[in-house]
């Protein structure tokens, strides 16, 4: 077994560190197996990139996205390798995790039973399904 990956492991932790209110709400909601008994981590690295919260039983990453991200190319790219990793993503944004914290924990939860369409992109949700999706959760 090889040993951390010690630039990996530093970022992961400064990144966690610099939370913001939004993804510390969600996060106090999801630690501990508190959603139905599923284990979320943080700052889970995929590739070259960091996710803020990933299910790895269920191949399911949740972002909490600020308004920088309205639109951003960067974002698509980074979810498109994410996706061809074989990883659902589940995007919110900080505003409604902090005023509609049980619709986003609802949708979440819907996410892990499969009952998302595959591809959903409305003005306050996105998800994309990997090709896996629903197969994967117990």
């Amino acid at each position: 077994m090889r040993g951390p990956e010690i630039d990996t492991t530093k970022r992961a932790r400064r990144l966690r560190q610099s939370d913001n209110d939004a993804e510390t709400a969600l996060w106090l909601e999801l630690r501990d197996r508190r959603l139905n008994g599923h284990k979320f981590v943080r700052q889970l690295p995929i590739g070259s990139y960091f996710v803020d919260f990933a299910c790895r039983d269920c191949q399911l990453v949740v972002e909490v996205d600020g308004s920088q991200h309205v639109g951003s190319q960067y974002d698509r790219i980074r979810d498109r390798f994410i996706v061809s990793d074989g990883w659902s993503i589940l995007r919110f944004w900080n505003v409604d995790v902090l005023k509609e914290r049980e619709a986003v924990l609802e949708t979440v939860v819907a996410a892990i039973e499969g009952r998302l369409e595959r591809h959903i992109e409305t003005r306050d949700l996105r998800f994309v399904a990997a090709k896996g999706y629903g197969e994967t959760c117990p």
